[in-house]
């Protein structure tokens, strides 16, 4: 899990924006930028080349 203070001040790579945790905590989410960051090993990847697009829920 990670830290909630790790969590506060982590942002989105591509447009500095905030990020939030996926429901089943495997990831971190730019709503902006509509990018998933996975976490491996408890660490976030935040790299824009790693991220996967995510899909407007409707």
């Amino acid at each position: 899990m990670i830290n909630k203070d790790l969590l506060d001040i982590l942002v989105c790579p591509q447009c500095k924006g905030p990020v939030v945790m996926t429901e089943s905590k495997d990831g971190l989410v730019c709503g902006a930028c509509k990018l998933e960051y996975e976490i491996r090993d408890d660490i976030p990847i935040m790299l824009i080349e790693e991220a996967r697009k995510i899909e407007d829920e409707k």
